[in-house]
């Protein structure tokens, strides 16, 4: 018998299959197709919380198609998403003032973006899902999976898609419908970065034991219908500097897709130390350069949205396999940093799992843990591709933006050349939470007022990411001590959550009496994972909402 999470015997309707994929990102998918192409009889189901395939995707995006050319021989051929390849690419150090262009010459060549794509990755990715369907492969759009279930053995067996009309008060509502179990001979988790569950199933096997702990940034994208004179179809532009201080690392990206659309964002690495930084407000701060705000006079913004991305890199890897299953792509943290990619290494990993899979399924070993998957992914493409990397992100953390991007590229030139480093492998300083400091050691940030224009505030934000939560419903951001949220996260470091969160979910409200009452605007929530990773205490749990709710995001 299946139980659930808790180990309680659990008697709802269960389907079975022979592969259950959670998450219709280019892991999952590109695991799905593999498996499909390897043994056709296999039965494979995809779970995706989001309303579509796609809906919840968004990326910059630049991709390397090498890993499309292996999954997809001949795929350059049909009806293609929205994409352009790569014509040209800058890199500047950016001034308050000015801008300091960086040679292309100087770059490591695992820099280089020539033969590269520019593309919208949720528009990929509903692609992708059209080729698995066209294989046999079965995708759930709208349900998301909120538990594992585990066999008598401890084994993850399968997952548990979330009820479906519980009233605020956690009772049944009038559209009350039970989840369902959805079982499987094997269970690959490619929920993306912090996948809920994917967290529970690292911390019950201990698959983090060992390793340096996560590290995460966040992405913050807007996409722009740009004058026709102001864009350069194919160009790429990286910058890093300006507005962010030298002690806080990230960067900006400018892409230039077909039909005039420009795709602009901000990467702030979530290690930063002062709790009066919004990387929001960071960002539109960044478009008022005077290299950059040319480029969006007399434009449009037509898209926003915000996401978390996976920076450990090697290092912060955990163990990929567990007893009934693997992680996949984000979930399993594979994203190179410096290159800001990690599609090729996400679907290489499904790519992959899949042949694992498919072997042990055909050996009869159904369930056991595939302990190879380990040793097979390090020596792998993807494993060379991150090893290369590896010392980029702590450098830049230790030394700073200027001296740590110099380092790293020293590094990367070292690793390149003669596949050696002069640091070793360098560990991360620390989870990216404690890194905040309390406030009073720090200055509060003023920023300028938003224009409308160039410049937006959150909510008028929020509305472009077509973001729908039915209100009625638990909230699904949980504070597990509201005491300790007051006294620590607002006395000591003055409500950080009112600033890193980029879709202005969460408020400090004052009271009739003058005490402080902590407010989640819940149906605010673009699922960027922000809160559950850098709150101070960690203190706020993500779990996923009622199935096909939040962002619906267009060619994002």
């Amino acid at each position: 018998m299946a139980v659930d999470g808790e180990g309680i015997a659990d008697d709802r309707e269960s389907m079975d299959f022979d592969v259950v994929v959670v998450g219709a990102g280019p892991a999952g998918l590109a695991a799905a197709i593999r498996l499909k192409q390897l043994a056709p009889d296999l039965s494979v189901v995809v779970l995706e919380k989001g309303a579509a395939v796609g809906a919840h995707i968004l990326s910059g995006a630049v991709i390397d198609p090498s890993s499309l050319d292996e999954l997809l021989p001949g795929w350059r051929d049909g009806d293609l998403p929205l994409m352009t390849e790569v014509t040209s690419d800058r890199f500047d150090i950016l001034t308050r003032n000015g801008r300091l262009p960086v040679p292309n010459i100087l770059m490591p060549p695992l820099m280089s973006n020539h033969g590269n794509l520019i593309v919208s990755l949720g528009d990929l990715c509903r692609w992708l899902g059209e080729k698995a369907e066209a294989l046999g492969v079965e995708i759930y759009p709208g349900f998301a999976a909120t538990e594992v279930v585990y066999n008598e053995s401890g084994a993850v067996r399968g997952v548990a898609t979330g009820d479906m009309g519980i009233s605020r008060d956690g009772t049944p509502g009038p559209g009350f419908a039970r989840g369902m179990k959805l079982l499987g001979k094997y269970v690959l988790m490619a929920e993306g970065v912090r996948g809920s569950l994917s967290e529970r199933i690292i911390e019950r096997f201990e698959l983090r034991k060992g390793r340096e702990p996560p590290k995460y940034g966040l992405g913050i994208k807007e996409l722009w219908e740009v004058r026709p004179e102001q864009h350069r179809q194919g160009q790429v532009h990286h910058s890093f500097g300006w507005p962010l201080g030298a002690g806080t690392g990230g960067g900006s990206f400018l892409y230039h897709l077909p039909d005039n659309l420009v795709a602009v964002g901000l990467v702030v690495h979530l290690n930063y130390s002062n709790p009066y930084l919004s990387p929001f407000e960071e960002f539109q701060r960044f478009k008022t350069h005077k290299a950059i705000a040319p480029i969006f006079a007399g434009g449009k913004r037509v898209g926003y949205g915000a996401r978390a991305i996976s920076e450990g890199g090697w290092q912060s890897v955990p163990r990929l396999s567990f007893p009934g299953g693997l992680l996949l792509g984000c979930a399993a943290g594979l994203v190179n940093v410096p290159r800001i990619k990690g599609f090729h290494n996400a679907s290489r990993s499904g790519m992959l799992a899949a042949e694992h899979v498919a072997a042990a399924i055909a050996a009869g070993r159904a369930g056991d843990e595939i302990s190879a998957f380990e040793d097979s992914w390090r020596d792998s493409t993807i494993g060379q591709d991150l090893w290369r990397v590896r010392n980029v992100k702590p450098l830049w953390s230790r030394f700073g933006t200027y001296l740590g991007i110099a380092l790293g590229g020293l590094d990367m030139w070292c690793n390149t050349l003669f596949k050696w480093s002069p640091f070793g492998t360098i560990g991360h300083s620390g989870p990216d939470h404690a890194a905040l400091d309390p406030a009073a050691e720090h200055q509060p940030i003023q920023y300028d007022k938003p224009d409308g224009v160039l410049t937006f505030d959150r909510l008028s934000s929020v509305f472009l990411s077509n973001t729908n939560h039915e209100e009625d419903q638990p909230v699904h951001l949980h504070v597990l001590d509201p005491a300790l949220q007051r006294q620590s996260e607002l006395e000591v470091f003055q409500g950080p959550s009112t600033r890193y969160c980029p879709a202005a979910v969460y408020e400090w409200q004052t009271e009739a009496d003058g005490s402080p009452r902590f407010v989640i605007n819940a149906q605010n929530c673009v699922h960027c994972k922000t809160c559950d990773i850098k709150d101070p205490n960690q203190n706020i749990r993500w779990v996923p909402p009622q199935g096909g709710e939040g962002p619906v995001y267009p060619r994002m």
